[in-house]
């Protein structure tokens, strides 16, 4: 059979990007490397007889649109935004809630700080004002600065119009918010150390970068694209696991006429001065069409599968430079009971960050090739919103521990030391869950040399390169590709390495692409061109 359109990858990107490709009547094919669908966002076996989220425990924004377009409500998907939205285990068996209200998460408060319970409200519309100017943004093609056309010239003066409909105070904070450290923000607002720990996870989740550093006021916003005004710290799950995701996603590709192979990687794109050609698998089948969206990361595709000589050298050198840099490990727990906490306040995101200090100095470990005696740590407990997931009586736990090196310091990963790293997850759980300790029967560790070598996710980055300023918007991966073409005829990028970083936001603006982009060569730097090195 004869394709249009290879899709590389069957994660959340792949699949969506093959369902909208399909439906709009492309032959479209994906090529998934494992035997199961979802990359990063799968279910997978955790223990004998337990499923859960094997990395990835909770989904980024998918836009309305692809959700109609593709029919997802009507698939049986439950995707749930649990409340509460983030519970702080403090010592002493103490909490501090956020629920998705902003009037409870303030009665809350009241208990902690007056203050700060007066203030949460406006907090709450301020990050949401700012997330819905992202949101308007990302919804289009990536705007292009240094474009001369008259489209390009366009789609600048809408990005113009978006800023002015902030207004003049909305611009100033706009300008001034999104460059601060997140704890700049966060000392100006609040004054409960709790809070301010509690909040400030949001702005470093997945990101080697500190409280502290510059511009992590940016991804606390980035993370609430999409989210209800005031729910700070609410996220996306999916009943069943985030495997339902893919499973959906899959439906309705395979609904639309999609074929999807797993236990196929692709091992080279062919390519040829005209452009793609097809690919090579590791069987050494090859499977011929003329388009191709690899859903990869950007190096892993440019610097993989592609015969050097087809890539431009300054383009070859701004791949290289992107920074992926991944900050966490993965921990599933088996748990024979629950932790002794209320089920109510155990159905959200359980975070283990008492203030911003205790952030930092787990960072400052990493920083030197460390793993810090106190990490930060984000667990959910799936088997709360589907019991099939586990046997009667058993729990998982998915526990994300943040700012664990993908390169060791004198070291390097090995068994003993995926041992002590699931030693430490634990003992820190039980300084802050009475009993918790005796409640673990069984666990899986991934550290970040796992990720990349089960799920391709290189140096262990879950975004596919870093979410810093730097690398988004028109520099996502690099200036130049930020709208998914490539200077090779017939290839694109997708994935959350791209244009605006959420796998599903992404594949939509990528297939999108495929339909009015056309060769460009790649920007060199001249005159007041910005440089493409980083």
């Amino acid at each position: 059979m004869t394709y249009d359109v290879i899709v590389v990858g069957g994660g959340l990107a792949g699949l969506t990007s093959a369902a909208l490709l399909a439906k709009a009547g492309r032959r479209v094919v994906v090529l998934e490397r494992r035997a199961v669908l979802g990359g990063l966002h799968s279910t997978d076996e955790v223990a004998p007889g337990v499923r859960g989220d094997a990395v990835a425990h909770d989904i980024g924004w998918i836009p309305s649109s692809v959700m109609k377009t593709l029919g997802l409500d009507e698939r049986a998907l439950a995707l749930l935004r649990p409340d509460p939205s983030a519970v702080s285990l403090l010592p002493g068996g103490k909490t501090l809630t956020l629920w998705t209200d902003p009037a409870r998460t303030a009665s809350e408060l009241q208990r902690h700080s007056p203050n700060d319970a007066r203030a949460w409200r406006g907090f709450g519309e301020r990050v949401a004002r700012l997330a819905g100017f992202l949101q308007a943004i990302y919804e289009g093609p990536a705007p292009e600065p240094l474009a001369s056309g008259a489209t390009e010239l366009l789609s600048m003066l809408g990005l113009g119009r978006k800023v002015r409909s902030l207004g003049g105070a909305g611009i100033i904070d706009l300008l001034r918010t999104l460059p601060m450290s997140v704890a700049d923000v966060l000392d100006e607002t609040f004054e409960h150390p709790a809070l301010k720990g509690l909040v400030a996870a949001s702005g470093v989740t997945r990101l080697v970068q500190g409280p502290k550093s510059g511009a992590t006021a940016f991804l606390l916003v980035h993370h609430h694209v999409g989210a209800p005004p005031g729910a700070i710290g609410a996220r996306l799950i999916a009943r069943g696991g985030l495997g339902a995701l893919a499973n959906a996603l899959a439906e309705s590709a395979r609904a639309a006429g999609a074929e999807i192979r797993t236990g196929s990687a692709v091992t080279q794109i062919v390519t040829t001065e005209d452009g793609v050609k097809g690919v090579v698998l590791a069987g050494g089948d090859e499977i011929a069409a003329s388009t191709l969206l690899s859903t990869l990361d950007p190096r892993r595709t440019l610097h993989g599968l592609i015969d050097p000589i087809y890539i431009d050298p300054e383009l070859s050198q701004a791949i290289g430079a992107v920074k992926y840099r991944g900050a966490c490990a993965k921990v599933n727990l088996v748990l024979d009971r629950l932790p002794a906490l209320s089920e109510e306040l155990l159905r959200g995101a359980l975070v283990v960050a008492p203030d911003m200090g205790y952030l930092e100095r787990a960072f400052d470990a990493a920083k030197y090739g460390a793993i810090s005696e106190r990490p930060y740590l984000e667990a959910r407990i799936p088997t709360l919103h589907d019991a099939s997931l586990a046997p009667a009586g058993r729990h998982v736990m998915s526990v994300l521990v943040q700012w664990v090196p993908y390169r060791l310091r004198g070291a390097s990963w090995d068994g003993a030391r995926r041992e002590a790293l699931g030693d430490l997850v634990v003992d820190t759980l039980g300084d802050v869950l009475p009993g918790f300790r005796e409640r673990v029967v069984a666990r899986q560790v991934l550290t970040p040399k796992d990720l990349e070598d089960r799920y391709g996710a290189t140096e262990g980055s879950l975004t596919h390169g870093e979410l810093t300023l730097d690398q988004v918007l028109f520099m996502r991966p690099v200036p130049g590709l930020s709208r998914h073409a490539t200077p090779i005829s017939g290839l694109y990028l997708a994935g959350p390495g791209t244009h605006p970083g959420s796998s599903i936001a992404s594949a939509a603006r990528a297939a999108a692409a495929m339909g009015a982009a056309k060769r460009r060569p790649f920007p060199r730097p001249r005159g007041d061109r910005v440089p493409l090195t980083r």
